[in-house]
């Protein structure tokens, strides 16, 4: 019968080596009892927990070495964002202010400009009314409508006529340009009326008024408001 034999005394042949030599990277290594390896889910030891002073996270701030709540970090900048905003607002009112203030006043010259502007045609509408030949003709009572209706209009937006005639001189709103001969009239009313108080001249505390007086009006002055925008023109006696 053939067939193959083997010797009980011949070894099986070795295996064949692997490819990587032993100490290579690739190697594993014996085996160390209590040696780290791969294990099922992560450790942590107490360097890999990190403290509440480094991160900050749950703490509040570190503001010149100091510890600061947030709560109170939170407040401090809100009061900062509200004192901003009052000083803003502040400063917006005062500028409103001035602004309308300033719209005002120069609402108010504007006006001033166009009366005083104004004036001499006013003027002319009355010379031409009161020296007209004829009073009465449709041409005379034209010029004094026009010239009554443009007085009531400036008087309803504050036009006030200064024709101080009999009056005292007033320096604020009368400007003298001549004189006239002495008032008998007056001269003897001042000095009845200083008798009648025990004085000679005239002086007491009920006498009347002692000083030049307005006695023609060469041209009437006016006021807007109340302010002179042109004094009158006048003679006065003395």
């Amino acid at each position: 019968m053939t067939g193959s034999y083997q010797s009980p005394d011949r070894k099986p042949a070795a295996e064949p080596e692997s490819e990587t030599a032993p100490g290579s990277a690739g190697a594993p290594g014996p085996k160390v009892f209590g040696a780290p390896g791969p294990q099922v889910g992560a450790s942590f030891g107490d360097d890999d927990i990190t403290n509440g002073d480094d991160t900050g996270a749950d703490e509040g701030e570190i503001v010149e070495g100091e510890l600061i709540d947030p709560l109170v970090a939170v407040t401090i900048e809100r009061d900062e964002y509200l004192d901003s905003l009052r000083r803003l607002q502040a400063e917006f009112d005062n500028y409103r202010k001035r602004v309308a203030k300033q719209q005002t006043e120069q609402a108010q010259r504007a006006a001033v400009s166009l009366v005083d502007n104004l004036l001499p045609v006013l003027d002319a509408l009355e010379l031409a009314a009161t020296h007209s030949p004829d009073p009465e003709s449709a041409d005379a009572k034209a010029l004094a409508a026009a010239s009554s209706l443009l007085t009531s209009v400036l008087a309803k937006e504050g036009l006030e006529r200064i024709d101080p005639v009999g009056q005292p001189f007033d320096p604020n709103a009368h400007e003298a340009v001549g004189h006239l001969p002495a008032d008998p009239a007056a001269e003897g009313a001042n000095g009845d009326a200083g008798a009648e108080n025990g004085t000679a001249d005239g002086e007491g505390e009920d006498a009347p008024h002692v000083g030049p007086m307005v006695g023609q009006v060469m041209r009437p002055g006016y006021r807007w408001k109340g302010t002179v925008i042109r004094p009158a023109m006048v003679m006065v006696y003395g």
